[in-house]
């Protein structure tokens, strides 16, 4: 790939290295993205509208990942509980993200050991009809394959966002999103953009139903 006009005249090796860089990401994000349209769509409706219906009912959304997808959770159970836009004003939606009390995760993994810092959640917070969310792009995190057979057994449904391959998370989740990239970055860019597209969707099936309702 060849470098733009106005850059053509940049010698600075580093100034280089990092144009091919960014050029070849953006290529590679590109690729990914015009794939997710025929690869995602039909999944992304159907975790809408199981949404949509939980939270019509009185549920709730839950989100939990490590590392660079627990910070996407704690910024999709924002967009929930908040707003997505300026431009769409309506009532907070119950999301809450399992990666953000300190004191509890410090405290489990010291008790229990890390691989239980979401599943005890789970047990103390979710109830049958909630909704889980578990963020990886291995989809092999111990922590949340125990989170998701914990939220079977209370009779929530559990929404796995993944990367590319099969993981051993897959068989432990009633909606599974792969991403169509190799790449761990650009499945978590791609994470955050199919849970903007989410938050969306669930906002246009809520405000063309009844409005919400808590049976707790």
């Amino acid at each position: 790939m060849s470098k733009p006009e106005h850059l053509a005249s940049v010698h600075d090796p580093l100034m280089v290295k990092a144009i091919e860089k960014l050029q070849h990401a953006v290529q590679e994000a590109a690729t990914m993205h015009s794939q997710l349209s025929t690869t995602c769509f039909a999944e992304l409706t159907a975790i809408a509208e199981a949404c949509a219906s939980a939270l019509r009912h009185g549920g709730r959304l839950f989100f939990c990942g490590n590392g660079g997808s627990a910070a996407e959770c704690q910024h999709l159970a924002t967009e929930f509980v908040v707003r997505l836009t300026a431009q769409r004003e309506r009532q907070a939606l119950a999301a809450i993200a399992l990666t953000t009390d300190t004191s509890l995760i410090t405290a489990c993994s010291n008790d229990y050991g890390f691989d239980r810092v979401f599943s005890r959640q789970v047990e103390a917070l979710m109830h049958a009809g909630d909704i889980l969310f578990l963020l990886s792009t291995s989809g092999r995190s111990p922590n949340l394959i125990l989170a998701a057979e914990a939220a079977a057994r209370i009779g929530g449904k559990r929404v796995a966002m993944l990367g590319m391959e099969p993981t051993p998370l897959d068989r432990h989740a009633d909606y599974v999103l792969h991403i169509p990239s190799a790449s761990g970055q650009r499945v978590q860019e791609a994470h955050l953009l199919c849970g903007h597209m989410l938050v969306e969707l669930i906002e246009d099936l809520l405000s063309s139903g009844d409005n919400l309702h808590s049976t707790r």
